[in-house]
């Protein structure tokens, strides 16, 4: 019977095997199983008689199991007991350990009389010979090895292995793919004549044969060289696609003009722009004044100057009629934004209003406890066009707010909102789409830039305005030197003496039940008999109480009500509070140039880049900052390792990079997050940049001239396949 691609598994499989490959992989079809692609090969090399066994080989031998035993014993990290499994196995006259950790299930796999090819490397243990964690193809069972010599003869050297796991091994993913792998004709080629010539890479029929059936490692790497494209290839089409058809939209456009508030906020502005911000407003500007909607990404350094450029956006776009709305991912950001907006605005904040400028513009915000007369009065300025900024959270997407002409959308912490929040903000705009300015403070990788923000126009602030203070950052180690945390505080209370302030940031709140408390991403070993992470409630009564008493020290976090924390922020801003307990709700927008110091408590149970993030909340004024990440995680341990790289280094991108490579791939992709699989399975977005660059270039020339891909259906079929497909998510974070 020949198959292809949309065949069904059970047209082709057995019952037994499809029912586990769909429950295992969530696989239907041949083409699904056919690109579950082995992630590396065995050498299985020739078979190796047992008296010829060397320490520290690697071999392969036939065997027979004759006994299994099972106990239990205490990881050294602690934690639950683990299991040890140990089978005995023997060639007819010697024996042989095969010892597995942490697998039980292979007392019912490989049962007495079980007749198998193990594979491992050699090594002695109490004066026997043993296999540790060896790999293991059962072949059936019996008492006569012999029976399988022949099997055995015919062994390839080379074992392809699957990404597999308890119900589905990688040997049972090898004898599928023979099946279909034999029964499939020629496989439509979606990769471009021309560009196949070019780039030197094998048909896709023969690609797919090598990866799952190579004679040797060259065959494998060859196969995967061109699979690993194709992956990227299409998602970089997808992208292109959608670069082409943001360029075909219409946009009113919105050019400088040189007597309006935005001319008028720069001869006012008490500063001087970096390089960097001049560079980035020159590529916004240009792309505000075309006739197609702007849809770039602002990535800048902590404190870098992103809200100053964003502002100078928004005064361009009022100053030709139009209104910017600024969605913010919490009440505490938005409020930031606008005490920071209106203080740069002045008198121009407060157009037609009493006091105000004659030509000015109104600054609103709406969040969901915005007082009802005032709120009534934002959605009626924004409605009316007398507010030409309005900020807010996702009160702005209610049904209710509606913008007399919505010209720009800022999207600060784009990664906190999904696509159809930020699409919901966009539709107010009518018929005609705005232009799109999306901000994150969150350095992110050009790997990740090309895959899931390939869409859009990358803008990058690298430089720290003039006069900032450099921060200093030191990890200290309560678990070796307790002492330490004691002169933490002391240091506190040196910085309030000299007239700063200082944060302390907790992992919680207190008070939620235990189940609910979020771990580090710290690996199990670590956290596995931890304590409880520290409570923002609980650490500021002790202080209080001990190491800060006399010290004005108040908490914030996210159940406060909104005018409370807002009182707070305001109050700590003024200078009227020493010390702010807090939880990761002060992360981005709050600036307080007075805050020196920052004591960062269970620091291993933050990321590296929300550690880099909350540390540039001090050092914004002319003093320098001082950030201590208090751990109890020993020397030596991942989390440790991770906590000594941000003490080293104060560049968000390279820490952006260093976050990245300790992040598996679903991370990066969503995949993970979602339940779901990435859909790229040899492309990796942590290592491939050069692959990742090559097909973006090639991917745009060929959707330039060729936008719908009409000369390239089996192209189309692909893109469509991916653009509907649920594994793609990660292409809508965008």
């Amino acid at each position: 019977m020949r198959v292809d691609f949309d065949t069904k598994l059970d047209r082709v499989l057995g019952d037994r095997s499809t029912k586990a490959l769909r429950k295992a992989f969530d696989m239907e079809t041949v083409g699904d199983l056919l690109r579950h692609y082995p992630r590396r090969l065995d050498d299985r090399g020739q078979l190796t008689d047992f008296g010829n066994l060397e320490i520290g080989e690697h071999v392969t031998v036939l065997a027979r199991v004759v006994s299994m035993s099972e106990s239990t014993y205490k990881p050294k990290s602690g934690g639950r007991l683990a299991t040890r499994t140990e089978i005995t196995v023997t060639d007819g006259q010697h024996k042989l350990l095969l010892t597995f950790f942490r697998q039980p299930w292979k007392k019912g796999q490989l049962q007495h009389g079980t007749i198998g090819l193990f594979s491992g490397k050699v090594n002695l243990f109490r004066k026997q010979r043993q296999l540790l964690q060896p790999t293991c193809d059962v072949l059936g069972s019996g008492t006569d090895i012999g029976e399988f010599e022949d099997e055995t003869d015919r062994m390839r050297r080379w074992w392809p292995i699957y990404p597999a796991n308890a119900s589905v091994s990688s040997k049972m993913l090898m004898d599928s793919v023979a099946l279909v792998i034999d029964a499939i004709g020629d496989v439509p080629d979606p990769l471009p004549v021309e560009l196949r010539a070019e780039l030197g890479f094998l048909p896709l029929s023969q690609a797919l044969r090598q990866v799952h059936q190579p004679a040797d490692p060259s065959e494998w790497q060859a196969a995967c060289s061109r699979l690993r494209f194709d992956e990227a290839f299409v998602v970089q089409t997808v992208l292109a696609q959608r670069r082409h058809l943001m360029r075909s939209l219409p946009a009113i456009p919105r050019p400088v003009t040189h007597d309006g508030l935005r001319a008028r906020f720069d001869a006012a502005m008490p500063f001087t722009l970096t390089a960097g911000q001049l560079q980035v407003a020159a590529e916004i500007e240009h792309d505000l004044a075309r006739s197609h909607p702007m849809h770039r990404l602002l990535q800048g350094e902590v404190g870098s100057g992103k809200t100053v450029v964003a502002l100078r956006a928004m005064l361009q776009v009022i100053d030709n009629g139009g209104q910017a709305a600024l969605l913010a991912p919490t009440e505490v950001l938005a409020a930031q934004h606008h005490r920071s907006i209106v203080a740069l605005l002045g008198s121009m904040a407060e157009g037609g209003m009493l006091g105000g400028d004659l030509d000015g513009t109104r600054v609103v915000l709406l969040t969901g406890s915005t007082p009802t007369p005032r709120r009534r009065q934002a959605l009626l300025d924004a409605a009316s066009g007398a507010a030409g900024i309005v900020l807010g959270t996702h009160a702005l997407l209610e049904d209710v707010v509606q913008f007399a002409e919505l010209g720009l959308v800022v999207v600060d912490e784009q990664h906190r909102f999904g696509v159809e929040q930020r699409a919901a903000l966009t539709a107010k705009a009518g018929l005609t789409p705005p232009h799109v300015l999306v901000m994150t403070a969150t350095p992110i990788p050009r790997t990740v830039a090309m895959t899931v923000f390939g869409d859009l126009d990358v803008s990058t602030l690298r430089e720290l305005p003039r006069g900032r203070a450099p921060i200093q950052s030191n990890v200290v180690p309560v678990a070796e030197r307790p002492d330490w945390l004691a002169r933490a505080w002391q240091r506190v209370r040196e910085e309030v003496a000299k007239g700063h302030q200082a944060y302390v940031v907790c992992p919680r709140i207190g008070g939620e039940p235990e189940s609910a408390m979020q771990d580090s991403p710290a690996d199990e070993s670590e956290t596995a008999a931890r304590r409880p992470p520290l409570a923002v409630a609980d650490v500021a009564a002790d202080l209080v109480g001990g190491a800060l008493a006399g010290l004005r020290v108040f908490m914030v976090h996210g159940r406060l009500p909104s005018e409370e924390k807002d009182d707070l922020m305001r109050r700590f801003a003024a200078g009227d509070i020493d010390v702010l307990v807090a939880t990761t709700v002060i992360e981005v927008g709050v600036d307080v140039p007075n805050a020196t110091l920052m004591v960062v408590m269970d620091a291993e149970r933050f990321g590296v880049s929300q550690l880099h993030q909350l540390r540039g909340r001090i050092g914004r004024g002319s003093a320098p900052g001082l950030c201590l990440l208090v751990t109890e995680s020993p020397d030596g341990t991942p989390s440790r390792a991770r906590l000594d790289k941000v003490a080293a280094t104060s560049d968000g991108f390279d820490l952006a990079q260093i976050d990245l490579e300790s992040r598996r791939e679903g991370d990066v992709l969503g995949a993970n997050q979602s339940g779901r699989r990435s859909s790229l399975q040899l492309l990796s977005v942590l290592r491939d940049e050069e692959v990742i660059a090559q097909a973006r270039r090639l991917a745009e020339a060929v959707v330039s001239t060729d936008p719908l891909l009409d000369s390239h259906p089996l192209l189309a079929d692909e893109v469509e396949r991916l653009s509907h497909s649920e594994q793609a998510s990660y292409l809508e974070k965008s």
